[in-house]
């Protein structure tokens, strides 16, 4: 593991944090917005607790927990009207094209589960098949071990192998941003191979 924040520090990670590919920070709204835009970076969003009115890519969106938006570089959004919105934004760097797909706005709750390896299951969120084409963005949901606490964050770089465990009485969820773009369920070897379950 490079980087593991707690709870209220900042920034969660980035290139001072030797994470290069991606930008994350938590973004808080009480009233209307501007419109942002980035001309540079996709942003994949995730809505943490509240609720808005808003406007993603010239379209209307409600956000509440667990809603995750896609918005390719270029496209903007905007909060209409926010009662106490905490949203998690990771800007991708470098993206790749977004075959003309400018934005998604997906419910996690409105997603069927998938099923993982180790008792893991996931959502899938920001995905290819919703035109970003650059990272794939999903919720796992983990029953089954590094002491973290509720709002940590953690950066791993590419082909780390790593496990999170569960050693509360509750559901862990987790999070999660991944390039190259690709599914949660998938496994890899520490030389790189894809495990075959």
């Amino acid at each position: 593991m490079r980087w593991a924040t707690e709870p209220g520090e900042s920034p969660l990670f980035g290139p001072e944090r030797g994470c290069n590919e991606f930008e994350q920070r938590v973004l808080r709204f009480d009233s209307a917005t501007e419109d942002r835009s980035n001309d540079a970076d996709d942003e994949v969003l995730y809505v943490l607790s509240g609720s808005a009115r808003a406007t993603v890519g010239g379209e209307p969106a409600d956000l509440s927990p667990g809603t995750a938006a896609f918005v390719a570089c270029g496209s903007s959004w905007r909060i209409e009207e926010a009662d106490g919105l905490e949203v998690l934004s990771v800007l991708v760097r470098d993206p790749l094209p977004a075959d003309g797909s400018t934005h998604a706005v997906v419910a996690a709750d409105a997603v069927e589960s998938s099923q993982a390896t180790a008792g893991r299951s996931f959502r899938l969120l920001a995905t290819p098949e919703l035109g970003c084409t650059s990272v794939t963005q999903f919720v796992g949901y983990d029953g089954e071990t590094a002491h973290l606490r509720a709002g940590s964050c953690i950066h791993l770089p590419a082909r780390l192998v790593h496990c999170i465990e569960n050693t509360g009485p509750g559901e862990l969820r987790v999070l999660g941003v991944f390039r190259p773009a690709g599914s949660p369920a998938e496994a890899y070897y520490p030389d790189g191979t894809l495990a075959r379950y």
